[in-house]
């Protein structure tokens, strides 16, 4: 274990990382939760909201080489609190730890940072856009045109990216309900970004383009004691139309889902529990797990029945927090990429 690893587990505690899946749990802890009929202020919101517990800027991207090949990107920045507030140095209870992966068919690349708020070693500010851990950036002059970079011991990239779209808000106008109980997050998305760039992978350096799609999340307890994990798509179809999609299983076998139809201009159309139905048709084992990684996934008022196959079936995430994320290929009623999250599987 390296030396920033130690540290972040010394300062992350137990009883966070026991509390749901990856300390999404119920408790909230005197910290501030959604309320219905947000009000979102930009580019603000763009930033970090230290009174709630959790916190992501969650970017992935499809991309093409110049041969045909796909490929996947993933970047991450999380902010999670130890408890509401910020304040400076050492006395900051802000956390903050990143992801950063490269899927090709092949293999899955995947790497992470730890850092401690306050210091200046992570953060998020709004005016320019500047999210960065250690020398991982995602920057820009606003939040329509950013690069972005990020290394580990296999792999890099460098990329650009330009929104060709608006921002689309899910759930009700931003506040995304995650359960019958009533927990929520406030959630929007940027999906419509095009990015351009250099993937270095062990094989050399290979320049892509593609579709990126970024997603922002925070809350203090999203995930009810009765949920295991969820399963979340973010699918881009030939035309233009768009698609995220989640389900959130529970103990009992039953799932909890929620939709977002988005049309080229960026009109949103939101979905209730139960009119997203996404069913696994085949499984994989994957790091000694099981894990479906084909899937049914259905929302019968847009004619939506498609299959979605991942790219690469073993695309882990083995880092301190376990999950699968990956590049997916869609086919049936409609055509078209996009990405597959899936938490809980152990």
């Amino acid at each position: 274990m390296n030396v920033r690893a130690f540290l972040f587990l010394c300062l992350f505690p137990l009883a966070v990382m026991a509390q749901g899946f990856s300390g999404l749990g119920t408790d909230a802890d005197g910290f501030a939760t959604p309320q219905p009929d947000p009000v979102f202020r930009f580019p603000a919101d763009h930033g970090p909201h230290p009174d709630y517990r959790i916190e992501w800027w969650y970017l992935t991207a499809n991309l093409t080489g110049p041969d045909g090949t796909p490929y996947g990107l993933q970047w991450t920045l999380f902010r999670s609190a130890l408890a509401p507030g910020e304040a400076e140095g050492w006395s900051s209870p802000q956390v903050w730890f990143a992801h950063a992966a490269v899927t090709t068919p092949k293999q899955h690349l995947a790497t992470e940072r730890f850092a401690r708020g306050g210091i200046g070693q992570a953060g998020v500010e709004v005016a320019p856009f500047h999210a960065w851990i250690d020398d991982w950036r995602l920057e820009g002059p606003d939040f329509d045109r950013l690069s972005l970079r990020a290394s580990g011991l296999e792999f890099s990239y460098d990329m650009d990216l330009r929104a060709k779209g608006p921002l689309v808000f899910h759930g009700a106008d931003g506040f995304s309900v995650k359960s019958a109980d009533g927990q929520a997050s406030y959630y929007y998305s940027q999906p419509f970004y095009r990015i351009e760039g250099t993937l270095r992978l062990p094989e050399g350096d290979i320049a892509v383009t593609g579709d990126a799609w970024l997603d922002r999340e925070w809350s203090s307890q999203p995930l009810s004691d009765r949920q295991s994990g969820w399963d979340w798509f973010s699918l881009s179809f030939t035309g233009g139309a768009k698609l995220m999609g989640f389900q959130l299983r529970q103990t009992d076998g039953s799932t909890y889902s929620a939709a977002t139809w988005i049309e080229p201009d960026g009109t949103t159309t939101a979905y209730p529990d139960g009119a997203f139905v996404a069913e696994p048709l085949e499984t994989s084992d994957v790091a000694g797990r099981v894990v479906p990684t084909e899937w049914r996934v259905t929302l019968p008022d847009r004619g939506v029945d498609v299959t979605v196959d991942a790219v690469n079936p073993q695309a882990w995430m083995d880092l301190s927090i376990p999950y699968w994320e990956g590049p997916v290929q869609v086919s049936g009623s409609h055509q078209g990429r996009g990405y597959l999250e899936m938490t809980g599987y152990e």
